[in-house]
C-alpha cells in the first residue's frame, strides 16, 4: 500500500499537463482559519521552514504540496554506482545531490536546493497572480518536496478563513475564501485536516462549520488541535483530544506549534519536535504517544493511503468512462483534411441521408420531446389539416336571404316555378373557395417543418459538418433556396386543385344522392302545383282588381323604388321549401369536394414539394457547391474546432497514461 500515494501523484501530474480537473483525486485539504496554525503544523510534517510568515493573511493561493519519500544521499550514489537506478522508472533522482530539495510546476527542470529559495519563489509566484497586497487568487501554486525525512502525502494548504479586509482585497473576501475552501473539500474523494487553536471555543471554529457542511457525518474529517502550550493557566484540551466535546469519525490530533520566539531564534524543528513530545509527556501523559506532529504525519499517511485503497476502484471506473466519451468526442471532430473532393462528397452525401432518413423516420437521432420530420408532416396532414377542414361550416356566413335573392337573381324578370340549379352552383362555389385558404396555410407548414429539418440535420446528425462553418452555411443555403423555389409551385398546384373543383359542378357525381332525391320532391310537388292553378289565377284577378297597394286616389303618382324592403319577414312555405333544398343541395356537394380536396392536398404537397427535394437534394447540393476554386474555402476548419480537437487528444493520451499508471497497481497491493 505505501505505493499508492505516489501513484495519485502521478496521477495529478498527468491531468495537470492538460490543465483539466476531470477526475478528483484523493488529497488532504487543510482548512483553517487565519493565524490558526495551518503553515506551522505543515512545516513541521516536512521538517523544514519553508512557508511565507507574517501577520495578516499570508496563505493567498492554494499550495498543493506532495510529500516525496527518497532514499538518504548516500544510498542514492551507492544505487548510481551500482547501476541501481532504472532509468525509466516514475522518479529517476540520478544526478541530484541534495539530501531534501523542491520543485514547482511553473518552473520546469528547476530544483530549489535551498528551502528559503522554496519560500522566496512562493511569496513571488503568489504575487505574480494575487498583486502585493493581500489580494488572493484559486490558481494553486504545484510544490514537490523530496526528503528522507518526510512520509508520502498529498496536501492542500488553502487561505485562512478572514473576516475583515486588508488592502486591496475586495469587500467580500470572507465569501470568496469560504468559496475556494469549499470547491477543494466538496470533493468527496478529499479528507479534511481541520485545525482550531486550543485556546479558542471548537463550538465557534470556522473550520469545524465549513468541514460539517460538506461533511455532516465527519467521515472524511480529521481535527489537529493547535497551540495546546497557550491554554490559559488551569486549562487543559483534554475533554477535547478524547472527543468528549465534538466528536470526529477520523480522531483528533493534538500538536504544540513553534512560537514566534523560536521563529526569530532560528530554532530548529528537530529541536521543536523534542520540546513538543516533552510538553505532551507533562502534560498529557495518557494522550502523548497519540499526539504531536510524528505522529500526526503517521497518521494522514495511514488515512490517505487506506482512502486511495477504498477509492481507486471509483478512479479506475471514471478513466474508463471518460476514455471512451472524450474517444467518441475526438471522432466526432474528425481527422483533419487531406482530400478535399472526398471530404466534400462525404458531407454532403450524409446530410442529404440523413436529411432523407429524418423525412421517413429513420433517422439514427430521433427526439422525444417534440414531433419533427415526417412524423410532424404527418400530423399537419392528418391532425391540423384535417381537423381544420372538418371544422369548415359547409353553410357557415350563408344566410336565408342570401339563398332567396340568389334564386331570384338566377331567374331574371320571369317568376320561378322551380330553384333554378344556377342558383345551386353560384352558391356552392361560394362555399367551396373558403377550401382554398386552410389548404395553401397546409403547405405553408409543410415548408416550414422542411426547413426546420435543415438545422435538425446540421446541429444533431451531421457533427461532422459542424467542423466547417462556411460549407455549413451553404447547404443551409442551398436547401433553403431549394424549398424556396418549389413553395410556389406547390401553392399554384394547390390552388388549382381547387380551381378545378370549381370548375365543373358534377350534379352526376355518384356520391351526390340528394340531387335525386331533391329531384324526386320536386316532381311530386309540381303536380299539387297544377291543381291549383285555377285558385292563384282567380286570387290573381282580385288583386288586379284591387292593385297590389290598394286603391290610390287618382291623380297621385306612387315611386315603386321608394317603397321599404322589409329587412326581416317570415317566409312563405314555398321560400322555406326553396331554402331548404338549396341548403341540403350545397352541403351534400360540399362534403363530397370536402372529401376530395382533404385527399388530394398532402398528395399534391408530397410529390411537388417533400418528395422532389428528398430525390433532388444531393443533386442540387453536388451542382451548386462541387467547384475546386470553392472547395478550398468551404472547407476551411474553424478555430474553435481545431483547438477542441488538439485539446481532446491531449486529453486522450492523459487519460491513457492515467488508465496505465491505475494498472500497473495490482490487487495484493491493495490489501
Amino acid at each position: 500500500m505505501d505505493t499508492l500515494i505516489p501513484v495519485i501523484n502521478r496521477l495529478q501530474e498527468v491531468f495537470l499537463t492538460v490543465g483539466a480537473d476531470v477526475i478528483q483525486l484523493p488529497q488532504i485539504v487543510v482548512v483553517g482559519s487565519q493565524s490558526s496554525g495551518k503553515s506551522s503544523v505543515l512545516e513541521s510534517l516536512v521538517g523544514r521552514d519553508f512557508l511565507p510568515r507574517g501577520s495578516g493573511i499570508v496563505t493567498r493561493r492554494p499550495l498543493v504540496l506532495q510529500l516525496i519519500n527518497v532514499p538518504p544521499l548516500e544510498e542514492r550514489k551507492q544505487q548510481e554506482n551500482g547501476n541501481g537506478v532504472k532509468q525509466n522508472a516514475p522518479n529517476n533522482f540520478t544526478g541530484i545531490k541534495a539530501e531534501e530539495w523542491g520543485t514547482f510546476l511553473h518552473c520546469k527542470n528547476e530544483i530549489f536546493a535551498d528551502f528559503q529559495e522554496i519560500r522566496k519563489e512562493i511569496e513571488e509566484e503568489t504575487e505574480r497572480s494575487s498583486g502585493g497586497n493581500k489580494g488572493i487568487s484559486p490558481e494553486p501554486i504545484y510544490l514537490k518536496i523530496f526528503s528522507p525525512k518526510v512520509l508520502n502525502l498529498t496536501l492542500v494548504d488553502l487561505p485562512g478563513i478572514t473576516k475583515v479586509p486588508v488592502g486591496d482585497q475586495p469587500e467580500d473576501i470572507e465569501a470568496q475564501v469560504q468559496e475556494m475552501i469549499l470547491s477543494f473539500i466538496s470533493n468527496p474523494n478529499s479528507l479534511i485536516l481541520s485545525v482550531s487553536p486550543a485556546n479558542s471555543d471548537l463550538a465557534t471554529s470556522d473550520a469545524l462549520k465549513l468541514a460539517r457542511e460538506v461533511d455532516p457525518d465527519g467521515r472524511r474529517t480529521l481535527l489537529v488541535v493547535s497551540k495546546l502550550d497557550l491554554m490559559d493557566a488551569g486549562t487543559d484540551a483534554l475533554e477535547v483530544l478524547l472527543g468528549r466535546v465534538i466528536p470526529v469519525r477520523l480522531g483528533i490530533v493534538g500538536v504544540v506549534n513553534r512560537s514566534q520566539h523560536d521563529i526569530n531564534t532560528q530554532k530548529s524543528l528537530e529541536d521543536c519536535a523534542r520540546d513538543e513530545q516533552a510538553f505532551l509527556q507533562r502534560h498529557y501523559p495518557s494522550l502523548a504517544s497519540r499526539c504531536g506532529s510524528r505522529y500526526l504525519g503517521r497518521t494522514l499517511s495511514r488515512l490517505l493511503m487506506h482512502h486511495i485503497r477504498d477509492c481507486l476502484p471509483e478512479l479506475k471506473r471514471r478513466v474508463t468512462l471518460l476514455s471512451s466519451q472524450y474517444q467518441a468526442r475526438l471522432g466526432d471532430y474528425g481527422q483533419p483534411v487531406e482530400d478535399h473532393s472526398a471530404t466534400f462528397l462525404q458531407i454532403v452525401t450524409k446530410f442529404a441521408s440523413d436529411y432523407c432518413n429524418t423525412i421517413e423516420g429513420t433517422g439514427r437521432h430521433i427526439q422525444t420531446t417534440e414531433l419533427c420530420g415526417g412524423a410532424r408532416i404527418c400530423y399537419i396532414f392528418h391532425e391540423t389539416f384535417g381537423r381544420t377542414l372538418q371544422s369548415i361550416d359547409p353553410l357557415g356566413g350563408l344566410t336565408e336571404l342570401d339563398i332567396l335573392t340568389a334564386i331570384r337573381n338566377a331567374t331574371g324578370p320571369r317568376p320561378a316555378l322551380f330553384v333554378p340549379e344556377v342558383s345551386f352552383e353560384l352558391l356552392v362555389k361560394r362555399q367551396m373557395k373558403r377550401l382554398e385558404e386552410p389548404s395553401l396555410r397546409c403547405v405553408e407548414l409543410v415548408h416550414e417543418e422542411l426547413q426546420r429539418i435543415i438545422q435538425h440535420c446540421s446541429s444533431y446528425s451531421t457533427q461532422e459538418l459542424l467542423r466547417f462553418p462556411k460549407l455549413h452555411d451553404s447547404i443551409v443555403e442551398v436547401v433553403t433556396s431549394l424549398l424556396r423555389k418549389r413553395l410556389p409551385i406547390t401553392n399554384e398546384m394547390v390552388h388549382n386543385l381547387v380551381a378545378i373543383e370549381l370548375a365543373y359542378i358534377n350534379t352526376k357525381h355518384p356520391d351526390f344522392t340528394d340531387a335525386a332525391q331533391v329531384s324526386a320532391s320536386v316532381n311530386s310537388q309540381q303536380a299539387e302545383g297544377l291543381d291549383g292553378g285555377k285558385r292563384w289565377k282567380n286570387e290573381g284577378t282580385e288583386e288586379k282588381a284591387v292593385g297590389p297597394f290598394g286603391s290610390p286616389s287618382r291623380g297621385q303618382a306612387i315611386n315603386l323604388l321608394d317603397t321599404a324592403v322589409p329587412a326581416s319577414r317570415k317566409l312563405t312555405s314555398r321560400e322555406q321549401r326553396d331554402c331548404e333544398v338549396i341548403q341540403r343541395l350545397i352541403k351534400c356537394y360540399f362534403l363530397i369536394v370536402r372529401k376530395s380536396i382533404q385527399d388530394s392536398v398532402p398528395k399534391t404537397v408530397m410529390h411537388f414539394l417533400v418528395n422532389f427535394v428528398k430525390e433532388h437534394l444531393q443533386s442540387e447540393l453536388v451542382g451548386r457547391l462541387y467547384k475546386q476554386p470553392l472547395l478550398q474555402e468551404l472547407l476551411i476548419e474553424s478555430q474553435d474546432t481545431a483547438q477542441q480537437r488538439t485539446e481532446v487528444a491531449q486529453m486522450m493520451e492523459a487519460l491513457r497514461k492515467a488508465s496505465n499508471i491505475i494498472s500497473e497497481i495490482r490487487e495484493t497491493h491493495l490489501w
